[in-house]
Formats: C-alpha cells, sequence, structure tokens
C-alpha cells in the first residue's frame, strides 16, 4: 500500500447558476491522517467530495495534489491523478447484478492488466481486510446495508489508493452498525496509511474518529484543524451542532435568520455554552499494526500548540499524557472478529 499524500485545498468556490453552494474554503489534509468534514445537511459536503476528484469543476481556487493543480490539469493528467482516489459513495454503489466479488474486481478489470489469479489475490485481500470473507458470491440484494458499505469499502481499497473519501458512511446504519464501521475505518488506516477524509453529520462519528475536523456552515469552511480545536470551541454554532439541540444559528434550512439566531440566543442566556465531554479517539483493534499518522500528528500539533486556542491545547495536552502511559499498547487478537459476529 501507498503512503498517504498531502491535498492542499486553496480559495475553492462552487456554485450551481446563481446558488452560490460555499466560498473560498481552504484546508490541507495531512498525509495520512483521518480527517472529518461536518456540516449541517445541505452545506454541500458531498459537493466539496465530488469538486475534490474533479467530478465537478469549481469556478475559482486550486487543488494541489502532487504538485498537480486538479482544477487546471489536461483531463489526461486528471484521469492519472484520479486514480490514487478510492471512493465509498453512501448507499456503497455495487452493481445490483453483480456478486460481491465481482463488484470487488470491477475496478481491477477496468483500470489494469492483470490478470485473473492476481485480481484474486487482491480481491481476498481485501475481502478479508473488511471481514467478509465467506460472502463474496452473495449479491447485493441478499446482504445488510452494513455489509453493502464494507463491500463497497473493499471496492474502494483494491487500486491501493493514496486518498480514501467516505461519503456519509453511517447514513442508514444503526448506531452499533456505525460504531463498528468507524472501528473499521481506523484499522484500514493503520492498515493502508492513506490519507482519509469522510464526510458526516454524525456527531459520534466527528468525536470519535477523526484526527483533524472542519466545519462546513453558511456557505464556507468555518473551521478546519485537529479534532481538540472543534471539539473544545465555545462557537455557537459548534455547541449547538455536537449537542444537537434545536436552539441556535442552525435551522431547519440550514441557517436561520440572524435576528431569531440572536433572539434565541438571548432567551438561551448562556445554557448554550458548554460542551459535550471530549471523548477519546478510537484506536486501532488488536492486532492490528499502529497507525502512523499517530507520531507524525504528534508531532505536527505540538509544532503548531501555540497558536491554538487555550482550550484545544489543554485537550491535546491530556490526550498526549493519555497515550504516553501506554494508552497504545495493544493484545494481539484477530482484527474483525467481533465486526463480523455483528453482521
Amino acid at each position: 500500500m501507498s503512503a498517504g499524500v498531502e491535498v492542499r485545498v486553496e480559495g475553492l468556490s462552487k456554485s450551481f447558476g446563481r446558488s452560490n453552494i460555499w466560498s473560498d474554503v481552504s484546508l490541507t489534509l495531512p498525509p495520512g491522517e483521518v480527517s472529518v468534514l461536518l456540516g449541517p445537511s445541505g452545506t454541500g459536503k458531498s459537493v466539496f467530495l465530488k469538486s475534490l476528484i474533479g467530478l465537478l469543476k469549481p469556478e475559482k481556487g486550486s487543488i494541489f495534489i502532487h504538485d498537480t493543480d486538479l482544477v487546471r490539469c489536461n483531463e489526461s493528467r486528471l484521469y492519472e491523478i484520479r486514480k490514487l482516489f478510492g471512493v465509498l459513495f453512501q448507499d456503497g454503489a455495487l452493481f445490483g447484478s453483480m456478486n460481491l466479488y465481482d463488484n470487488i474486481a470491477f475496478p481491477l478489470r477496468e483500470h489494469t492488466k492483470k490478470g485473473e489469479k492476481e485480481i484474486k489475490d487482491i480481491v481476498m485481500e481485501k475481502i478479508d481486510m473488511v471481514g467478509l470473507t465467506g460472502d463474496e458470491g452473495k449479491l447485493p440484494g441478499e446482504i445488510s446495508g452494513g455489509m453493502r458499505k464494507r463491500a463497497g469499502l473493499a471496492r474502494a481499497l483494491v487500486l491501493d489508493p493514496e486518498i480514501i473519501l467516505f461519503d456519509e458512511p453511517d447514513s442508514g446504519l444503526d448506531p452499533v452498525r456505525t460504531a463498528y464501521l468507524n472501528q473499521l475505518i481506523i484499522d484500514l488506516n493503520a492498515q493502508t496509511d492513506s490519507t482519509f477524509l469522510i464526510v458526516t453529520h454524525d456527531i459520534n462519528t466527528a468525536q470519535t474518529v477523526p484526527d483533524n475536523i472542519g466545519l462546513l456552515y453558511r456557505k464556507h469552511l468555518a473551521m478546519f484543524g485537529p479534532r481538540e480545536v472543534l471539539l473544545t470551541s465555545e462557537e455557537p454554532v459548534v455547541a449547538q451542532f455536537l449537542n444537537g439541540r434545536r436552539q441556535g444559528p442552525i435551522g431547519m434550512s440550514e441557517e436561520k435568520d440572524s435576528e431569531q439566531a440572536e433572539r434565541e440566543m438571548a432567551e438561551m442566556s448562556g445554557e448554550l455554552a458548554g460542551l459535550p465531554p471530549l471523548k477519546p479517539q478510537i484506536e486501532v483493534s488488536p492486532g492490528v499494526p499502529e497507525r502512523k499518522a499517530v507520531g507524525r500528528r504528534e508531532s505536527r500539533v505540538r509544532e503548531m500548540m501555540h497558536e491554538l486556542p487555550e482550550n484545544a491545547q489543554a485537550a491535546i495536552r491530556e490526550s498526549l499524557k493519555r497515550n504516553g502511559n501506554g494508552a497504545h499498547q495493544r493484545d494481539d487478537g484477530p482484527a474483525t472478529e467481533q465486526f463480523d459476529r455483528q453482521r
């Protein structure tokens, strides 16, 4: 597997006709780390993913991968860069008439000249990684939604992508299966060292999975940085979102008019303050190698610590202290055993 690659987004803006989706989005996905893009429904999170892989063309800005600007490169170069991506779509996007094996083998048959024996070795390795061994002969209609997601994930992995995008992986799953999928995502990050970006509005996923979090809100990127920055932020929109409260700036149609929001905030008189306690980040399953991203992120965050808000600094110091006390020492054991039992 290739190590992850940095993705640098600068000043990206996207509109459909006269309708602006978001403007001036800038962020850097650190190589090999897991990042989450959060936001209320209808904020253009999926549009952002489609822009990253060149399916949609932004009006302004740049997306740099390996020093290539995807917004301005020619079609043949874009085709090559796209091969660096694996994508898990919301519904798994499997072909209903093909069994899981053929679904997962499809990108290899389509984009490589590998023989069937080599394809079989790769497909069975990925099927094992996502805990679907023994199910490869089944059709998508014969399995659960959670299993379809994992089959879609295996297919996203077959070309050994450097960047893996997850479009609302938790949609349609109950909380238990979402928790198992989140564990699988962390385990796969350890095994691949690829750069992960997860688009979601699931609060538990945002609190427990990523190294970094961004928040899309009111047509711009409100923040992006180490997970502790957003999870300890006292911004009202963050507090409302993380606590799932009705009162606050976010309304049914993404945002309320400013007068209504201000009135509600005044009525709450300080009740919006306060965030849920910071949950620890999910660690790898027993028997899975350590995530290389953990050490790289620790060095990166230490360097930028002085630039971060006090709350975030305190949370980072606490997590570094916890990790320093052997939090990552795990016993060996089968990584997907529990996951298989949960199907």
